[in-house]
Order: C-alpha cells, then sequence, then structure tokens
C-alpha cells in the first residue's frame, strides 16, 4: 500500500509566498518528498518571499524527521526568505521547530507564530 502524503505546498508567484502544511503521521520518508517539493519550488521566487508552515494538524513526527525539517529551513534561508509565519502543532507533538528555527534561520529571518489560519493570512498580508 503506497504511503499516505503527509505533506502540501503551494507558490503564489504574484504575492511570493510559498505555502507548506505538514499532516497526519509524519515519517522521515514523507520529509523527503517535502525537501524536494520544497527545493522546487523555491525557484519559483524572489528573495524576500514569505512562507506560511502549518504544522497545527501533524498527529506525529518523529525525531528522525529533523534533518529534513531542518534541510528546508536552511534552503529557505539560503533563497533568502525575509518572513515565517508558522502554525505550530500541539506541544506533544512538537519536536523542537522553535529551536531548530533559531538555529537554522541564524536570527535573518522574522519568525511569527499563530493560532490560526485567519491569523496567519493577516501576517502574511
Amino acid at each position: 500500500m503506497p504511503a499516505q502524503p503527509i505533506f502540501e505546498a503551494r507558490v503564489d508567484v504574484a504575492r511570493n509566498i510559498v505555502r507548506t502544511r505538514f499532516f497526519g503521521d509524519v515519517t522521515a520518508a514523507g520529509m523527503q518528498d517535502a525537501v524536494a517539493r520544497v527545493e522546487a519550488m523555491l525557484s519559483n521566487l524572489k528573495p524576500g518571499f514569505s512562507g506560511f508552515a502549518d504544522f497545527r494538524d501533524i498527529t506525529s513526527m518523529g525525531l528522525d524527521c529533523v534533518p529534513a525539517l531542518a534541510k528546508i529551513m536552511d534552503l529557505c534561508r539560503e533563497h533568502g526568505i525575509g518572513l515565517i509565519i508558522r502554525r505550530l502543532p500541539e506541544p506533544t507533538r512538537d519536536i523542537g521547530i522553535n529551536i531548530l528555527s533559531v538555529v537554522h534561520y541564524r536570527g535573518q529571518v522574522r519568525t511569527v507564530t499563530v493560532d490560526t489560519l485567519e491569523e496567519a493570512e493577516r501576517a502574511l498580508r
């Protein structure tokens, strides 16, 4: 049986925004697909782009997903992300996204954490 997707991503070229959503049981194998997709999408964005990363609907995410998540953060930083809006998972499902952000964005990326999709949309304006 094929693995269920755990990741969605869309680029809004006109607004220079990438939106990502992680959900379900996130695995290291599924995260490799996410890395490849984000890397391919970055060529459509200009430096200073904004990102929305929605982690709220994760049911589980193992520590073996950390390297791939860190790679996505590094790719975004290297491509010039200017703002990241995050909707974090419940604390029991968080693998240290706050710590990873500090290490991989290196204080170079403005980061805003929101609780709702409406807050995210307001922050992306």
